[in-house]
């Protein structure tokens, strides 16, 4: 059995795909790998550069007909691997130093751990936010009606989104390991052995939120979500989405995480944090005349 899978989700991202395949090749030592490129019928040649690289590296394709999302495109790589850990991994990131195998090392050690994230990083090294805890009520108020954004406010209320580097659970302070209620699903190292308990990723999600889903179930059965900041990569983020898909995406992600994950009456709830939430947003843009998160905010409330 090999080391590792890696799943690399292709939709018109041609270039950073294979900047992507290329800097793990480049970086990955001591582990036996495989890297699966699923097409999610991409048109700007994707795949015949691929197939080239297929030449060289041990590539195997898998060719979509359509754009089938994130959960469902990763799902058909994952029943298509052979490897004892696989690692579900953005076309728009980039391998550094040795990160593959030390952390597939570091997993064979700790038995416990069932998925874990390595520290995201900017081009200029400066530290992303990733992961935060399972949504709620409290938290999900606080985020969307920027309470969030106070000072030291976090130890009170564990964010769902550690979204800016002020808040010092964000802090990147290397060579500590931390528990996560859930990673960001850019680079998302998961354990056979959890997919096996577990299942695949639920594929009502089609882009956004499936890796908070995930996490949720994996917790469940007793695994630990672990952030490991001493490893990094670089996320050059945006790949393949625009901001209104993303924030979209992201608002029926959150509404069918509560309907799949929580009591019944908190989902109106939710819809009334999203659109009071979506409106305040669009009217502080209208006032700093940004057109364009003008028009994002009201289609967002329309959908919340």
């Amino acid at each position: 059995m090999l080391d590792l899978s890696i799943i690399i989700l292709s939709f018109n991202t041609r270039k950073l795909t294979l900047e992507c395949i290329n800097s793990l090749v480049k970086n990955s030592e001591n582990i036996k790998y495989e890297i699966i490129v699923v097409d999610n019928a991409s048109s700007d040649g994707s795949l015949k550069e691929i197939k080239k690289l297929a030449k060289k590296y041990p590539i195997v394709l898998v060719k979509n007909k359509e754009n089938l999302g994130f959960a469902k495109a990763n799902n058909i790589g994952i029943k298509n691997s052979k490897g004892r850990y696989i690692l579900l991994l953005n076309s728009d990131t980039l391998i550094k130093d040795n990160v593959l195998g030390e952390m597939v090392f570091w997993m064979d050690r700790h038995k416990k751990v069932g998925v874990s994230g390595c520290s995201l990083r900017n081009r200029d090294g400066s530290v992303q936010a990733s992961g935060g805890y399972f949504p709620s009520l409290i938290n999900f108020f606080s985020w969307m009606f920027f309470i969030d954004d106070i000072p030291f406010l976090e130890k009170i209320i564990k964010p769902f989104h550690l979204s800016h580097s002020l808040l010092p659970l964000c802090k990147d302070k290397r060579h500590f390991f931390r528990q996560r209620d859930w990673l960001t699903g850019a680079f998302f190292l998961i354990r056979k052995e959890v997919i096996e308990s577990v299942g695949l990723l639920d594929e009502d999600y089609f882009m956004y939120t499936e890796d908070v889903d995930y996490c949720y179930r994996v917790k469940k059965m007793g695994w630990k979500i672990i952030y490991l900041p001493r490893w990094s990569i670089i996320h050059l983020g945006g790949g393949s989405a625009t901001n209104e898909f993303s924030l979209v995406s992201e608002f029926q992600g959150i509404k069918t995480f509560f309907q799949k994950n929580k009591p019944e009456w908190q989902l109106p709830i939710i819809r009334l944090f999203l659109k009071g939430g979506a409106l305040a947003r669009f009217f502080l843009w209208s006032v700093l005349q940004r057109k364009g998160l003008v028009k994002i905010y009201a289609k967002a409330f329309k959908i919340a």
